[in-house]
């Protein structure tokens, strides 16, 4: 994949105690998908996106008809119509790792190919033992932002399942409202606007600055474990440094760029229901806006989490009831899936309509989108859902369903979107959850 650098890159160095500069000719690098050399002379960057629901599908009813690009969307797909060339979908993966705690042994395996991490004090379910797939591009593409990557959900009580390591969970913002706050409040600068900045920021800075000696110091007064703990407590402790500093700097100039709108500051109940739609619209909307400011370039969207019980539209119980007490043909399941798909519909469609260079948003970015299990009745880990949309700077092929007969590794699909970001990885997972290669059958 080819990467960017600015048309104002210069050669610097020293010549007779002087500093001396030379600039470069057009590069390939300086341009961007299209071969359009970009209007602010910078490059556009890569970014990756997680959608995640809980409680899977009904595989039967989830299945395209068709293969390659002449395929059919399936009911529970069919929300998608309006963006089916910018999608790719992939079914009759496998996850190859254990299936020994219901859900959590799912998710733990579709994001890091890996099994679930017991708890060392016998507590069921346990930990995810390496960061999620959210985190580990994030520790390559996110640290050229204010926010390394962002977390956020939309179901009341939602704890999402971003992980940087073991215990070490990164969970979501609920409130539309106070995510808006956090990425487009006081701080926040529009390109070209002057802004004032905060004060209190360079303090901040300063503190950690001279905190840093007795970090280093106490870090060899530790054992092993607690080395551990503390590594992850000042990884974030650096982060905060970094963006702090990153808030003083001018803000990217990036053309669709605006300061957005402010959410309500509660969405009330309607007859006893959580209001789903018009809360995941609204975050949907500031994670669009997010990453066209290049706020950050790493986001994780708990629709819900593995195991919810949520109360969807019209339906009778609960989600995960649903999933197990409905008899039949489980009309309501379906329609809470087909529901879930027309909200990841909206996500992709209005990534799609933000315009960058002669291309969109969606163009140079990946999301993906799956859940823990495929039947939620049996936590099946056959038939695992699986929809990538964008095309990652032409990396990732859209408008196809690709089908394995063979129960393929869930792992190959996760290791083309890691390098789709430009990551050099030579593999994803661990033991039974571990490849050396992508699927060839969706990569460019």
């Amino acid at each position: 994949m080819k990467k960017t650098i600015s048309r104002r890159t210069v050669l610097r160095g020293m010549l007779g105690g002087a500093a001396v500069s030379v600039g470069l000719p057009p590069l390939e690098a300086m341009f961007n998908c299209s071969g359009t050399a970009y209007a602010a002379g910078g490059g556009l960057p890569l970014r990756f996106g997680l959608f995640f629901w809980g409680n899977g599908n009904l595989p039967e009813r989830w299945t395209p008809t068709g293969e390659g690009a002449e395929w059919s969307l399936s009911e529970q797909l069919m929300p998608l119509a309006a963006v089916k060339d910018l999608i790719t979908v992939v079914s009759g993966m496998s996850l190859h790792t254990d299936n020994i705690f219901p859900h959590t042994s799912g998710s733990a395996g579709i994001l890091t190919g890996c099994n679930l991490l017991s708890y060392e004090d016998g507590r069921e379910d346990g930990t995810f033992a390496l960061p999620s797939i959210d985190q580990l591009i994030a520790s390559y593409i996110g640290g050229d932002t204010i926010y390394r990557s962002l977390e956020t959900g939309v179901l009341p009580g939602t704890d999402g399942n971003s992980y940087n390591g073991p215990n070490n969970k990164n969970p979501p913002e609920l409130s539309p409202h106070a995510f808006y706050e956090r990425i487009f409040g006081a701080s926040f600068r529009e390109p070209g606007e002057e802004g004032v900045v905060d004060p209190s920021i360079a303090l901040r800075r300063s503190v950690l600055d001279a905190v840093m000696g007795d970090i280093q110091r106490l870090d060899t007064r530790v054992g092993a474990a607690d080395k551990a703990r503390l590594d992850q407590h000042f990884t974030g402790v650096r982060e905060l440094e970094l963006r702090l500093a990153r808030l003083q700097e001018d803000p990217p100039n990036l053309a669709s760029c605006l300061r957005p709108e402010a959410p309500s500051l509660a969405f009330p109940e309607v007859d006893g229901r959580h209001p789903i739609r018009d809360i995941h619209r609204a975050m949907a909307d500031l994670l669009v806006m997010a990453l066209a400011c290049d706020q950050t370039r790493v986001f994780s969207h708990w629709f819900s989490d593995p195991l919810n019980n949520k109360l969807f539209p019209e339906a009778t119980m609960g989600h995960h009831s649903l999933t197990h007490d409905e008899p039949g043909e489980q009309p309501e399941v379906n329609m809470v899936t087909t529901f879930i798909m027309g909200e990841l519909a909206y996500l992709v469609e209005q990534l799609s309509l933000v315009p960058e260079g002669d291309e969109t948003l969606l163009d140079h970015m990946l999301v993906l989108a799956t859940s823990e299990t495929s039947r939620g009745q049996t936590h099946s880990f056959e038939e695992m859902p699986l929809v990538l949309a964008g095309g990652a700077c032409g990396s990732i092929r859209q408008g196809i369903h690709h089908r394995s007969y063979t129960a393929d590794n869930t792992s190959h699909v996760m290791l083309s979107a890691v390098r789709a970001m430009g990551i050099s990885a030579p593999n994803f997972g661990v033991d039974g959850g571990e490849v050396s290669d992508g699927l060839s059958e969706i990569e460019i």
